[in-house]
Parts: structure tokens; C-alpha cells; sequence
């Protein structure tokens, strides 16, 4: 009896322990982390900056890549042309009106002038020499001296092989004296040996950009004395009295091109911003260079 009894309970011990099964241990619930619907997601590529467009004005410059020449900004707009106190062939006084233009800082140089004879474009100048100099031309020591004894047309044929071209008259006069109808680049004030190189001071040309003081509104140099400057005009003694209000091109013929500026010859009245000096576009002389402008691109 005792051993049913010891038996029975082992039975029931047995079952007890197959029929409970153990219970995992519960793990740690996780909760995803949502951005607000009005957060916006974190982006790589940053917002774009605008750079402006720099504006073009008085005292902007740019250099030609064909002959390193450093050109000045002159803004479009009109100007006071002519003079009522100079000859009459300079009135009458009159308003132009010109599109927006570069102009050359300085007149164009030895050094530059032999890019473009390298280059098989231009021919050499009539002469080696200048008034005093005998070895002027192709030497070192004047490579930045104003090349002369240029024809109208070499003059003309280098411009366009720089990209460039021969200024009108009335850009030139524009160029030199502005807009408030100055009768001198820097002034009304007389010019002086500090002002420019006129009136035989030096008896001959000297290196271009040697007068600071005597610089334009738009900061073009030499427009007064060293050398007088060919420009794209046949002269018309009268063409002031009819010529067009906007971009005057200068009569359609001539016999002789206009040459502004005066030069170390020039007295006072010769280096005159609104003064007209005539040569034959086939003379080349010992006083007279050139400078070229462009167009400025919109």
C-alpha cells in the first residue's frame, strides 16, 4: 500500500512538471521618432548665392587681351560738342548724344604696334627716328613711347587687329573732356609742363601715361599734347551745322582725315579739347599716333 501510494505521487509530480511551460521575459518596447509634419528634412546641397552683375560706370577699365592696352569706361549719354571761342569750323556748340564706348588709356605704343607687325598685319613705321631720338622704333628703351610716322590707315589696320577700331570725332572729343564742356582734359585750367607735354617743352615725345594730373573725366591719359591722334572722320569744315544728334560718323567723303589732341608742337590753344587739326590720311608724321575705342557690349 505504501509503495502504490510513494508511486502515485512520483506519477503526479512528473506531470506536473511537463505541463507548465516556461514564460519569456518581455523585451523593450520601441517607439520610432517622427518629425513634425511641418519640420522640413536636412538637405546636402546648399541654396544657391547670387553674385550681381558688377555695373559699369565711370572709372571701370578692362585690358585687351591682343595687346595688353588698358581701355576706360565712357558711360552713353550726351555731351556738349564744339566751342563758341575756338575757329569756326569748331561751332557751332551742339548736343551729342553717344552710345556707351571704351576708350584706349593711352596712345597705342611702340611695343604694341610691333605685336601687330609681327603678327604680318601692320606695316613698320615710315621712320626709325623721332625728332631727336634716331633709334626710336624696335628698341627697347621706347618700347612704351607712342609709335609714329603711322599712316591713317596702318593706324586703322592695327585698331582692327586688335579687335578695335579708330574712335570717331565725337567720341574722342567725348572721351577728352566730358560732359560739363571743359576746354581741357583735367580742366579749364591753362595747361603747364605738369599737364601735358605741348608747346616744345621736351622738344619730342615722351613715354605715354607721364601726366597723371592731365587725365580726362574717365581717366584717359594724353588726350592733350605728345602726339596729335588720328580718328575715323573725313573733315567737314561745316558738318557741325548739320550732323546727326545721335553717333555722328562724320561726313561720307573727304580728302583729309581729322587729327585731335594736339602735341609737344601744339601751344595752348592747339591742345584744346574741342580743337580740329586736318592732315592727308597718306602723311605720316613725327607727331602724330593714334588710340583706338570699342563698342561696350549691353
Amino acid at each position: 500500500m505504501k509503495r502504490t501510494l510513494f508511486l502515485l505521487v512520483l506519477v503526479l509530480t512528473v506531470l506536473s512538471a511537463c505541463g507548465t511551460a516556461p514564460q519569456p521575459t518581455p523585451g523593450p518596447t520601441l517607439t520610432p521618432t517622427v518629425l513634425p509634419a511641418d519640420t522640413p528634412a536636412p538637405s546636402d546641397t546648399p541654396a544657391a548665392t547670387l553674385t550681381p552683375t558688377p555695373t559699369l560706370g565711370v572709372g571701370s577699365s578692362q585690358a585687351s587681351s591682343a595687346d595688353g592696352m588698358l581701355l576706360v569706361y565712357v558711360p552713353e549719354g550726351a555731351f556738349l560738342m564744339g566751342s563758341g571761342e575756338g575757329y569756326s569750323d569748331e561751332k557751332p556748340v551742339h548736343m551729342v548724344n553717344l552710345s556707351a564706348f571704351w576708350v584706349d588709356q593711352t596712345e597705342v605704343t611702340n611695343g604694341m604696334y610691333a605685336l601687330c607687325v609681327v603678327a604680318g598685319v601692320c606695316t613698320q613705321p615710315l621712320r626709325k627716328s623721332s625728332n631727336l631720338i634716331d633709334y626710336y622704333y624696335g628698341f627697347e628703351e621706347y618700347t612704351d613711347y607712342p609709335v609714329i610716322f603711322i599712316s591713317w590707315q596702318d593706324a586703322s589696320n592695327y585698331c582692327a587687329w586688335a579687335g578695335r577700331r579708330l574712335p570717331t570725332e565725337a567720341e574722342w572729343e567725348k572721351a577728352a573732356r566730358g560732359t560739363d564742356g571743359r576746354s581741357y582734359p583735367w580742366g579749364s585750367t591753362l595747361p603747364d609742363e605738369t599737364l601735358a607735354n605741348f608747346d616744345h617743352n621736351l622738344d619730342d615725345v615722351t613715354r605715354v601715361g607721364s601726366y597723371l594730373t592731365g587725365a580726362s573725366p574717365y581717366g584717359a591719359l594724353d588726350l592733350a599734347g605728345n602726339v596729335s591722334e588720328w580718328t575715323a572722320d573725313w573733315y567737314g569744315e561745316e558738318y557741325y551745322a548739320s550732323s546727326p544728334e545721335s553717333n555722328p560718323p562724320g561726313p561720307e567723303t573727304g580728302e583729309r582725315r581729322v587729327v585731335r589732341g594736339g602735341s609737344w608742337t601744339g601751344n595752348d590753344r592747339g591742345v584744346w579739347s574741342f580743337h580740329r587739326s586736318i592732315r592727308l590720311p597718306d602723311s605720316p608724321a613725327f607727331d602724330i599716333g593714334f588710340r583706338c575705342v570699342t563698342d561696350a557690349r549691353p
